[in-house]
């Protein structure tokens, strides 16, 4: 389990209609851990909360940690906490960053999709780009250019944003015909509401799975006629052997049994519960891990996946 920060809330402003940008620093006014374009923070909110926000900065600064942070039409909590509760000189404890959703920085091209505040992780990748005169284009889908967080710094980069609003178009973005007349060598990166990478994923069958990239708002959508069988659990540190059965996740049943593991979203987008597989083959049912990772089976989201194999040993 990771160590966490204490960091204080050091402003709070505006992006765009009910859209927030949070600036984290350490109170003694130290270096925080680096992160890399793409990652993300944990935030711990009142009431046992935890929300992950990319952060939305330069990788390069040490000295502060931005997210930016949507109201959730349907928040459970964390967003409207933010949005309402939250203010300047607040403590909160933060989970240093992680990386689910990199950026392949020996891409020849790079094409950025985000939807509303999906712009987060994305914008601190173009300043990557920027910084290492690398090729991008972004192009940018909002409902009407007042949600458009961020147009500021995009201004000086007008040649290589699109923007799109649905309210002045009249229409949807057509994701398709665009993504029709990509380079073959583009790496697509994308983040926003399960329309938009949805239809980024099926327009984009065309390339192989290592140049299309995703951070999921929301879990990816389980084929309702796959079945859930029962299997055993066995954790490989204390040798014992727990039944899962069809209508109980992993998770549920570690928690069940006093097997404490680090977890927050429970529907497999924000890798907090990611656990190492020692034998058998899982089921994947997250929306986090590549092509590439889910094929080499070492490790499994215990909140949502589950297992092929009869039985399932991880490191715990």
């Amino acid at each position: 389990m990771m160590e966490r920060l204490t960091l204080r809330v050091a402003g709070i402003a505006s992006a765009a209609r009910e859209a927030l940008v949070v600036e984290l620093r350490d109170p003694a006014g130290g270096e925080l851990p680096p992160f890399t374009p793409g990652a993300h923070i944990e935030l711990h909110l009142p009431d046992g909360l935890v929300r992950q926000y990319s952060l939305c900065d330069d990788a390069r600064r040490r000295d502060r940690y931005r997210v930016g942070v949507g109201l959730a039409p349907a928040s459970r909590g964390g967003s409207r906490y933010i949005h309402q509760e939250l203010r300047v000189g607040d403590l909160l404890e933060v989970t240093p960053p992680r990386n689910h959703f990199p950026l392949c920085e020996d891409a020849t091209e790079l094409v950025f999709f985000a939807g509303g505040i999906g712009i987060t992780p994305i914008l601190s990748m173009i300043l990557w780009c920027e910084a290492n005169d690398r090729p991008w284009h972004l192009f940018y889908l909002v409902r009407s250019r007042e949600r458009a967080a961020f147009l500021e710094p995009f201004a000086a980069y007008a040649d290589k944003v699109t923007l799109h609003t649905d309210e002045e178009a009249g229409a949807l973005f057509d994701v398709a015909a665009t993504v029709a007349r990509l380079p073959a060598q583009a790496h697509l990166y994308t983040c926003g509401p399960m329309p938009l990478m949805l239809a980024v994923e099926a327009a984009a069958k065309k390339y192989p799975a290592e140049q299309v990239h995703f951070e999921w708002f929301s879990p990816r959508q389980i084929d309702p006629a796959q079945a859930d069988a029962p299997f055993t659990l066995k954790l490989a540190r204390s040798g014992q052997c727990l039944e899962v059965p069809a209508d109980r996740s992993i998770l549920q049943v570690l928690e069940a049994n006093g097997v404490r593991v680090e977890s927050s979203c429970r529907e497999g987008t924000c890798a907090s519960c990611e656990t190492r597989v020692l034998s058998g083959v899982p089921e994947h049912r997250d929306s986090v891990l590549s092509t590439a990772e889910r094929s080499s089976n070492r490790t499994l989201m215990v909140c949502v996946s589950r297992a092929c194999s009869a039985v399932l040993e991880l490191d715990l």
